[in-house]
């Protein structure tokens, strides 16, 4: 019994929140206003049927544009230039946010900043120092250095327009996605660009940006930065590879075989990287390649 009047009582609260959340969203709904057609905007009179034509009598699209004119209403809101309900803004945000990993993926700097950093750990072959956290909290941040002139035309020339409702909502989408066309454009190579271009039966003079549609132009800046990234990744690992084939050299000549040349290399290599000013070399000449 005791078990019932428990579930009656949670089932009770249930439907209470339920009532809640119902009546908050009718109060936060947009509050619209409706007006009337004036009398010359009328057509027809009151002496007269407003029906035009019988069932079956429609012949051509346009007589079915007079069916009932009479029982037309217009709602205008603001002039007719309202926004975007409230409610569906929240809803654009919150899916924007969603997709926003992957955005931050595939059209910034920040594949390629974190696969040189990750390169530059594993050549210190310091295993998780510095650990994964940080490197990503570093590769944000030069991320949001290096696409922040992107980000400001985004921002003039989408956003501010489209809240003071001087564009549309598809003009606002073509605005904000043009810097970010331009920028992966300069960081994609042809080669590249004609290799999807071949795959997807489409023709591409070379040259011009707006002949490269954006599902293609995507891709191939993806494929670019990964191809410059591991170039880069490369070139660092070089000096290091350098001390491990000397240590693991002397080691041999000493006749100490069993002792890993690793345990050896690692201080040698962090001791280099500190005296060369590791750190500000990688990220001054990785950001320098976006620029």
């Amino acid at each position: 019994m005791a078990l019932t009047n428990n579930y009656k009582r949670k089932r009770n609260i249930l439907y209470l929140i339920c009532l809640l959340i119902t009546v908050g969203i009718l109060c936060i709904h947009t509050h619209l206003t409706v007006y009337a057609m004036e009398d010359d905007q009328s057509t027809g009179s009151t002496d007269e049927s407003t029906i035009r034509y019988g069932a079956g009598e429609i012949q051509d699209p346009e007589q079915l544009q007079e069916l009932n004119v009479q029982n037309r209403f217009v709602i205008s809101i603001d002039n007719g230039n309202g926004q975007v309900n409230g409610m569906l803004r929240i809803l654009i945000i919150l899916t924007l946010i969603a997709l926003a990993p992957t955005l931050l993926l595939t059209l910034t700097a920040y594949t390629r900043t974190i696969i040189v950093l990750h390169f530059t750990r594993a050549a210190l072959n310091t295993q998780s120092a510095p650990p994964n956290q940080v490197l990503i909290g570093i590769a944000l941040f030069l991320t949001l250095f290096i696409m922040q002139p992107t980000l400001e035309r985004v921002y003039n020339e989408a956003i501010v327009p489209l809240d003071e409702g001087t564009i549309t909502q598809e003009e606002a989408f073509e605005a904000g996605i043009q810097p970010f066309r331009e920028f992966m454009y300069q960081e994609t190579k042809t080669k590249d660009v004609n290799m999807f271009m071949d795959i997807a039966g489409q023709e591409w003079d070379g040259v011009t940006l707006s002949e490269i549609p954006t599902s293609i132009l995507i891709p191939s800046f993806i494929v670019g930065e990964l191809t410059q990234a591991f170039f880069m990744g490369f070139i660092i690992y070089i000096p290091f590879i350098v001390i491990d084939m000397v240590v693991a050299s002397t080691l041999m000549s000493m006749g100490m075989m069993m002792l890993p040349p690793t345990t050896i290399s690692m201080p040698f290599k962090i001791l280099l990287f500190v005296l060369a000013d590791g750190w500000s070399l990688v990220i001054m000449n990785l950001v320098r390649t976006f620029y």
